[in-house]
C-alpha cells in the first residue's frame, strides 16, 4: 500500500483541488500528484484518460499564475493513472488567478496537506523571488486605481497608459502584476503625510494638525497647499516702501516636501511628519541615509536614491531636476539668512529643519552665553581672533576631533551666537559674532 507524504499526493479523480496541490508543490519543494489513486494508495484508475489529460493541462495553464507549466511534467502510468510531477517554481508565490495574491489563493505544502499561506509567508516568497528592492517587488494589493496619477501625468504632458506601465516600473516583468511602486502612486496608497502646527518651540502645544492620504501625487499637492497656508507673510517698511517676506521660501518648502516623499523608506509603515512652530519647520521621513552617505555628503549635493523608479517618475514629470539638487537649492535660498537649515539623521529617520526667516534673529551674547563657553569653544574663538575665520577641517585639526564632534560643537557655538556661519559645504567658514 502506498502512502501520501510531503511530496506525494493522491487523487482518485480530477477536481479543482488539483490546482491547489500544484500551487502548493511549486511554492514549496516540488512533489508528485497521482490521479487515479485513492487516499489509501489503491489504483482505482480514471475512465476517460484523454479527456482528463486535456482538462488537467489546460486547467493548470489557465488557473495558476504566474505560468507554472514549465515546472510541470505529465506521465501516463498503465494507461489509467496520470502522474503529475511538479518542480519547485522560480517565481513564487504561485496562486489561483481567480483569487489573487491572498492567503485564499496561495498554498504551500505542510506535512501531507496543502494549506493556505499566511501574509508573512507570501511576503517572504515575493522577497526571495523579486529581491530586496521594495519598490520593484510585486504588491500584495492588486486592486488599484490611478485617478490622481493620471491627472499628474496629464498636467505635465507625459503619457500614462498601460503600455507604459512596465517602463515606469508600475508592473512587473510579466506585465501582469502591479509592483509596490504602483501601490504608492495609486489611490490606494496606505502611507500618509501628517502636518502638525504647534504654539511653542518645544512642539508640545497643538494648534492644528492635518493628515493627507491617497496617491503620493495627491498628498504632495494637498500637503504643499496646507504648508503655504501656514507660510505667513510679514510686512516691514523701509522709508515709504513696503517690504514683504514670507516665513519660508516657497521653493524651499517644495524641495523639502519632495525630498521627504521621494527618499523615504516605504518598506516601513508610518507617515512623513512635518512639524511647524513659530521658529522653524521640520520635515521627518522614515529611513535614514542610504548606506555609505553622510549628512555632509547630502549638504554637498551627493545623492543616492533609495527609490530609483519613484525618483525617475518624479523626474519625468519635472517635479525634481536631478539627484541632489534639491538640498543644495534649499541651502542657496538661505544664503543671506542668519540661521541655516539643519540636517539631522538617525539610523531610521532623516530630518531637515528650515528656520523661519522672519524669526531668524541671532542670539545676543549674554553673560549666560559667555559663562557657558567650554575650553574647546574658547580655543576656537582664539583661533578666529588670530585668523579671522575657521573651517570645519581646521576645527578638527585644532582640537584633534572627528567630523561629527566638530559639526556638533560648531552648531552649539552658532546657536549660542558665538559664531556666524558663512557659506555651506566645502566652502563653509565660521566667523566671530560681534553683536
Amino acid at each position: 500500500m502506498k502512502f501520501e507524504t510531503e511530496n506525494i499526493e493522491f487523487k482518485a479523480q480530477i477536481t479543482n483541488e488539483i490546482y491547489k496541490e500544484v500551487i502548493a508543490f511549486a511554492n514549496t519543494d516540488g512533489g508528485t500528484i497521482y490521479i487515479g489513486i485513492d487516499d489509501n494508495g489503491n489504483e482505482v484508475g480514471i475512465d476517460n484518460v484523454d479527456d482528463t489529460y486535456t482538462r488537467i493541462t489546460n486547467g493548470i495553464r489557465d488557473a495558476i499564475h504566474p505560468d507554472v507549466t514549465m515546472f510541470v511534467k505529465y506521465t501516463l502510468k498503465d494507461n489509467h493513472v496520470i502522474k503529475i510531477t511538479v518542480g519547485e517554481g522560480s517565481y513564487k508565490p504561485y496562486y489561483l488567478q481567480a483569487k489573487g495574491l491572498k492567503p485564499n489563493g496561495v498554498f504551500i505544502r505542510q506535512g501531507t496537506s496543502s494549506v493556505q499561506a499566511s501574509f508573512e509567508q507570501i511576503r517572504q516568497m515575493i522577497k526571495d523571488s523579486d529581491g530586496d528592492n521594495w519598490e520593484t517587488m510585486r504588491s500584495l494589493e492588486q486592486e488599484m486605481t490611478f485617478s490622481h496619477a493620471k491627472k499628474a501625468f496629464q498636467k505635465y504632458n507625459v503619457e500614462f497608459s498601460k503600455k507604459k506601465y512596465r517602463t515606469l516600473g508600475i508592473t512587473d516583468a510579466s506585465d501582469s502584476l502591479y509592483t509596490n511602486l504602483a501601490l504608492i502612486l495609486s489611490d490606494q496608497c496606505g502611507h500618509t503625510t501628517k502636518v502638525a502646527v504647534f504654539g511653542n518651540d518645544a512642539n508640545t502645544q497643538f494648534r492644528d494638525n492635518k493628515e493627507f492620504s491617497g496617491s503620493l501625487f495627491e498628498q504632495l499637492e494637498n500637503a504643499f497647499s496646507y504648508l503655504m497656508l501656514c507660510n505667513k507673510t510679514v510686512a516691514t517698511f523701509k522709508g515709504l516702501d513696503r517690504l514683504e517676506r514670507q516665513d519660508y521660501p516657497e521653493e524651499a518648502l517644495r524641495e523639502a516636501l519632495l525630498n521627504a516623499i521621494v527618499h523615504r523608506d516605504y518598506s516601513f509603515s508610518g507617515s512623513i511628519i512635518i512639524n511647524i512652530n513659530d521658529s522653524e519647520m521640520e520635515f521627518i521621513s522614515i529611513g535614514g541615509l542610504v548606506s555609505g552617505l553622510s549628512p555632509d555628503d547630502i549638504r554637498s549635493g551627493i545623492s543616492q536614491p533609495r527609490n530609483k523608479n519613484l525618483a525617475e517618475v518624479f523626474h519625468r514629470l519635472h517635479l525634481i531636476e536631478s539627484y541632489g539638487t534639491g538640498i543644495r537649492k534649499i541651502y542657496s535660498l538661505y544664503d543671506n539668512c542668519a540661521l541655516q537649515p539643519r540636517i539631522e539623521v538617525t539610523s531610521n529617520t532623516f530630518k531637515i529643519v528650515l528656520p523661519n526667516m522672519n524669526k531668524s534673529v541671532l542670539p545676543k551674547l549674554s553673560n549666560k552665553n559667555l559663562s557657558d563657553i567650554t575650553p574647546q569653544m574658547q580655543t576656537v574663538l582664539d583661533f578666529i581672533d588670530e585668523n579671522g575665520q575657521i573651517t570645519d577641517g581646521e576645527v578638527q585639526k585644532l582640537l584633534n576631533i572627528k567630523n561629527t564632534r566638530s559639526y556638533t560643537l560648531m552648531k552649539k557655538m552658532a546657536d549660542k551666537g558665538l559664531v556666524l556661519i558663512n557659506g555651506r559645504g566645502v566652502n563653509k567658514k565660521y566667523v566671530k559674532n560681534k553683536n
